[in-house]
């Protein structure tokens, strides 16, 4: 899952300025789940943004709405004629709910109202942990299902890099070191053998560090 944090309040409030009639819109999946822009978060922040347009009398209107997905064009063609009554909206989506606003409200100004952060599990209850950062090319099968680009600080592909202690990181004694990890997971496995694997210099480009990156897949064109 995408995990979001709210912006600061004074952050939203001053990308809000100057703006009448202001449509909050959360997204139902991810950020709701990690309690960040959720349709129980859009209430919460359309409550501040009253509270403060009556105190400091802007004569704000503020509406709230939730739609399933925000990454989705389906979802979004529900509001776009409502988002019209609007001088903008704040999108409690990540940052591709954003974008995808805001192509298809033109020319009306959409605004993040979350920091997207990572790629994440539900570890136990408010907490998420990053396990995943896109890189598109996977090699948790030779890793034990655990990954260095997201865990290892470093990023190494080939075993630690000699700094860890007592099988924590060293840029961060609190957490394990991922290539310790590794070693338990795979020795649990019967597959300790794999860490002869010397995995090839990496082609990042599929990492978004180029072009932004796409999927196209045939099959899937005109199933809905």
């Amino acid at each position: 899952m995408i995990v979001g944090e709210r912006k600061p309040f004074t952050e939203i409030k001053a990308m809000l300025e100057g703006y009448k009639k202001v449509l909050i819109l959360g997204c139902g999946t991810c950020v709701s789940v990690c309690l960040a822009g959720g349709q129980k978060e859009v209430s919460l922040l359309a409550s501040q943004l009253r509270m403060d347009a009556k105190f400091r009398q802007t004569g704000m209107e503020i509406a709230e709405n939730t739609l399933q997905r925000q990454c989705d064009r389906e979802y979004i063609e529900s509001i776009v004629e409502q988002a019209r009554n609007f001088d903008a909206v704040l999108s409690m989506a990540c940052g591709a709910g954003v974008q995808l606003l805001s192509d298809m409200l033109i020319p009306l100004p959409v605004v993040p109202a979350l920091n997207t952060t990572f790629l994440a599990v539900a570890d136990r209850e408010g907490t998420w942990l990053e396990r995943c950062r896109g890189c598109g090319d996977c090699i948790l099968a030779d890793t034990g299902g655990i990954c260095p680009v997201a865990r290892c600080a470093k990023s190494l592909f080939n075993g630690p890099c000699g700094g860890s202690k007592e099988g924590k990181c060293e840029v961060s004694p609190e957490t394990p070191c991922a290539w310790q990890l590794i070693y338990d997971r795979l020795s649990a496995l019967g597959q300790l053998h794999k860490m002869d694997i010397i995995q090839p210099i990496r082609d990042w480009r599929t990492s978004g560090s180029g072009i932004p990156r796409s999927i196209v897949r045939e099959d899937a064109i005109g199933l809905s």
